[in-house]
């Protein structure tokens, strides 16, 4: 029969949903492998070429490890609470979750057309009621934990209470809020039960608190800082303004050491794990405490005698050459601290830099901004009025929110100075300042500071230290650029709360045994009309403490009925633990059991993008940290190799509007024109750059008046390499590929493109070598001209078995090193030397068709069953490199007379020098050619050529 890739692909795609061939076992003899994709998100767009990039590779390195004997668990689900769901409701008031299931739906036609190998019998989705039950379950975990520093791990909330009934917390070391105060025993049994709770809240691992946020308000939502990008949203490009909101808090800073350290025992990206480390930001120096002085405290009262300013500095050893502190616009002493005069610029100051994103900030390091306090804060030592300026160079989010500054040893200092009119003393011996400052600490001698004159920085940073600690004024401190992360959304498409709040509007959490807290219904998907949460707008959304149901909200009684929270979880909940849920997705009593977890321990290859460097892949992180802790995994890493797969790049199209015409200009002629460049669809262009502009006027109906400015009459389209992106119009869409070419193409094609982590061009066009490929590799089985199944019994030769073993060897190397494009290469090389040797041999096509398996299963499968098997060839042994078929044992030497060669001779590759001599002087072709002469010499260099002079 022909090759149908069609038919073939149909076939075998319905064969493995029937027999359930990629199953994985929990109790296999086995030795087990865990292969991961991060999972999608599924958008209405559905999938285009360079999503699945990361997927073929991921699938065929998990069908390498079955053909290798492991039990492979390889896993697919989806991340399917989100934004653009809930803006698609909001626009259409259609429900999410249908917009969700139909997305889902399409996502999973498009992979099973691609032929992957997942285990669909595990398939989770984020938005499930029996998925995020447990997602609620671990935030109920975190609330009832808080961090002992002295075990260095997350302990029961109730050993904490027991401490504080015991001695208070005076010798407590504890992760918790910097305002925590100090009690005794006797103060704790003295407090009410409200105060009890809010003091808890300070320690326990997610509490409620006052944060500053990248607030949006076109999105009606909190967004992480990864998700700002330039002062806008990443999704939608919106304006992002901060704000301070209650929300919920992940108290992930309690581990940002065992985040770090964690780095060095995984094998990730060097790039991600910098991410990671710079992210965390860990630095040594000292805290400082700087009395303000007299000013007005709300501007309406004298200002208390024990205010403080604290910071964080890795210098102090330069304390002496603070001659300003500068606050960050959010620090919440600003308004206290503000005189009336400075009143009006300082709130100005404050509303300008709130539209601006701490990323930005941040990056922008030459525009000089910044207002006077009026207030002025005390040197600790010189006891000198240091004035308080507000700037936005510092972050509210780094340190303290404050930083003593010193012009002559820090450049956005020594700049923030000049601007203003600041004196910047020397304090470096022997350094000038007159242009910059100085910021090399190895070279650092101290000058001018009293008691650290002479001083390098490390005996200057220990001295101020022992100082400072001596007058009560610092200490010591190792600090994280890492803050506590928001857990809040102010959106209804996501994870409820499993939260009430009593009378006192403390937070109450549910049984565990009433999981899940499901969504409730709601008419409208905004904000209330008063500014809450879409769920203000549900008219069932209390908790009954009787009946333990969600009931009305017009029945709330703050006696036996109270209000739940109206916040849902971030998108980011979700996805920190549904790694490990896949051991043992159905599990209605625990989030996994304990055989399950131990038996699969962790992921041993997860494929991703390197986006989620300092989101996803951060928060999981800690988020199995903390289950490792309680106990409940058995590793606290969960991911021992993780491979950013690069990025598959699309071809775009631009049209070039001229400005102040309206004129679409050809690219040709643009000239010194002033035009703006916007996209056209790429399906709108053939491969000669030419634009269909009747086709591009219905797709875009606003340019049907418009002029189009043509050269030699064809419009001809700018292009440039960009990442596909459906806002781009530049994707390819992979059904139209496999209807074309089948998915085994696809798959190869993707991979032979170029190196895994590499980012690469898609061209369309170059998929036909792959698919020419197999065709002939499809002729090898079969012959004559209606494509009869023909594979012989006979020996193979030599040739045969070194072609057979050379690809074995290189083809293991390249899925081992994750060199999947030069697999490629190696089957073609394969192909065409059977070809040439006419090879129909069993013992050389059998193998080779279980090692295409991995990227062409459905050809592999095809084949497999043609040579008389019936079953799956997804669990056929690898075949095994035996050296001996590619060790040479013979020479086939260039015979040359006077440097020319005339004909090749294969001798021994152990003959000695001599024997090649007489057996070369021997042969009759060199007889022939000698026509009896005597030569002057013969020149013999063993292993290469034999060359007869004369």
């Amino acid at each position: 029969m022909k090759y149908n890739f069609k038919e073939i692909e149909a076939k075998w795609q319905e064969y493995w949903a029937k027999h359930g061939t990629f199953r994985a076992s929990n109790d296999s003899e086995k030795e087990k492998f865990y292969v991961l994709d991060m999972f999608p998100y599924p958008s209405g767009s559905g999938l285009h070429v360079g999503h699945p990039l990361g997927y073929i590779a991921s699938d065929i390195y998990a069908r390498y490890k079955r053909h290798k004997g492991f039990n492979v668990l390889h896993p697919m689900g989806y991340d399917s609470f989100g934004l653009p769901a809930e803006q698609y409701a909001i626009q259409t008031g259609q429900h999410p979750a249908i917009t969700t299931g139909a997305n889902i739906k399409r996502y999973r036609e498009q992979l099973d057309k691609l032929g992957f190998s997942f285990d669909w019998s595990r398939e989770v989705r984020t938005s499930d009621p029996q998925y995020y039950k447990w997602t609620q379950w671990i935030f109920i975990q975190l609330f009832n934990s808080w961090y002992n520093i002295d075990s260095d791990k997350a302990e029961d909330i109730t050993d904490l209470i027991r401490l504080f009934e015991g001695e208070g917390n005076a010798n407590v070391k504890a992760s918790c809020d910097e305002d925590t105060p100090q009690f005794s025993a006797k103060d704790w049994a003295a407090f009410s039960s409200k105060e009890k709770q809010e003091i808890l809240l300070k320690y326990r691992l997610t509490y409620l608190a006052d944060t500053e946020v990248n607030w949006c308000p076109a999105l009606g939502t909190v967004l992480a800082n990864d998700e700002v990008v330039n002062g806008v949203s990443e999704r939608g490009g919106h304006p992002v303004i901060r704000k301070k909101m209650t929300q919920w808090s992940m108290r992930i800073t309690a581990y940002a050491q065992r985040l770090l350290d964690g780095l060095e025992k995984i094998d990730w990206p060097q790039p991600l794990k910098d991410s990671q480390t710079n992210w965390i930001g860990r630095s040594e120096g000292a805290s400082v405490r700087f009395k303000v002085q007299g000013s007005m405290l709300d501007n309406s009262r004298s200002l208390e005698s024990e205010t403080f300013i604290e910071v964080f500095t890795t210098r102090p050893d330069t304390i002496f050459g603070a001659t300003f502190m500068t606050l960050a616009p959010e620090h919440e002493l600003v308004s206290k601290i503000t005189t009336p005069e400075q009143k009006a610029e300082v709130e100005a100051y404050v509303r300008a830099t709130a539209k601006r994103s701490e990323r930005d900030r941040m990056a922008d390091v030459k525009s000089i901004t910044g207002a006077f306090t009026g207030a002025f804060a005390e040197h600790p030592f010189t006891k000198e009025p240091i004035p308080v300026w507000i700037g936005d160079y510092v972050l509210a989010c780094y340190g303290t929110g404050a930083v003593m500054s010193v012009p002559c040893g820090d450049q956005r200092d020594y700049d923030f100075a000049k601007h203003f009119g600041i004196p910047i003393p020397n304090i470096f011996e022997g350094v000038d300042i007159s242009e910059e400052a100085f910021a090399n600490k190895e070279k650092t001698i101290i000058a001018n500071s009293d008691f650290l004159n002479g001083l390098s920085y490390k005996e200057a940073t220990k001295k101020i230290i022992t100082e400072l600690e001596k007058i009560g004024a610092g200490k010591g401190k190792i600090n994280y650029r890492l803050r506590d992360a928001v857990f809040s959304r102010q959106r209804y498409w996501g994870e409820p709360f499993p939260v009430y709040y009593d009378a006192n509007g403390m937070p109450q959490i549910l049984d565990e045994k009433y999981l899940p807290l499901e969504l409730p219904e709601v008419e409208k998907y905004l904000p209330t009309e008063t500014g809450e949460p879409p769920l203000g707008n549900a008219t069932h959304w209390a908790w009954n403490m009787e009946t333990n149901t969600v009931v009305g909200n017009d029945l709330i009684d703050y006696k036996t009925i109270f209000p739940l929270e109206l916040n849902t979880m971030p998108g980011w909940a979700g996805s920190s633990q549904y790694f490990n849920r896949y051991m043992d997705p159905h599990n209605d009593d625990a989030i996994f059991s304990q055989e399950a977890v131990n038996y699969w321990q962790d992921v041993d290859l997860y494929i991703g993008g390197s986006e989620h460097a300092t989101g996803h892949l951060l928060y999981s992180r800690f988020w199995q940290k903390f289950m490792f802790d309680k106990g409940l995994v058995p590793v606290d890493e969960y991911a021992k190799k993780l491979i950013n797969q690069g990025m598959i790049t699309g071809t775009s199209a631009f049209i070039f509007r001229e400005e102040g015409t309206g004129n679409v200009i050809s690219k040709g002629l643009i000239q010194e024109k002033k035009v703006t460049p916007i996209h056209a669809d790429v399906s709108l262009v053939d491969s000669s750059d030419e634009l269909d502009i009747e086709a591009f006027k219905k797709w875009q109906p606003e340019y049907k008046d418009s002029e189009f400015i043509l050269e030699e009459d064809k419009y001809i389209v700018g292009r440039e390499v960009e990442k596909m992106s459906k806002s781009k119009y530049n994707v390819v869409n992979p059904d139209e590929i496999c209807e074309e070419y089948g998915a085994d193409s696809l798959r190869l094609y993707e991979m032979f493109l170029g190196p895994l982590e590499q980012s690469k061009p898609w061209n369309t066009a170059g998929i036909t070598g792959v698919h020419s490929f197999l065709k002939k590799m499809w002729r090898l089985y079969h012959s004559g001209a209606d494509d009869t199944f023909s594979v012989s019994n006979n020996e193979p030769s030599k040739e045969n078995l070194k072609t057979l073993h050379k690809t074995i060897k290189k083809v293991e190397e390249d899925i081992e090193n994750f060199s999947f494009n030069t697999s490629v290469s190696t089957f073609m090389i394969c192909v065409n030397e059977l070809s040439a040797q006419k090879c129909n041999s069993r013992e050389i096509l059998e193998p080779l068709a279980i090692l295409v398996s991995p990227y062409a299963p459905h050809i592999a499968e095809e084949l497999w069953q043609g040579l008389g098997h019936t079953e799956t060839i997804s669990y056929a042994s690898f075949p095994k490199f035996e050296a001996d078929y590619i060790t040479e044992s013979s020479k086939e030497y260039p015979i040359s007379f006077n440097g020319k060669m005339r004909f090749t001779l294969e001798l021994p590759l152990d003959m000695a020098k001599e024997e090649i001599e007489k057996t070369v002087m021997a042969h009759e072709r060199t007889q022939q050619q000698l026509q009896g002469r005597t030569p002057k010499k013969v020149i013999v260099v063993p292993g290469k050529i034999v060359n007869i002079v004369g």
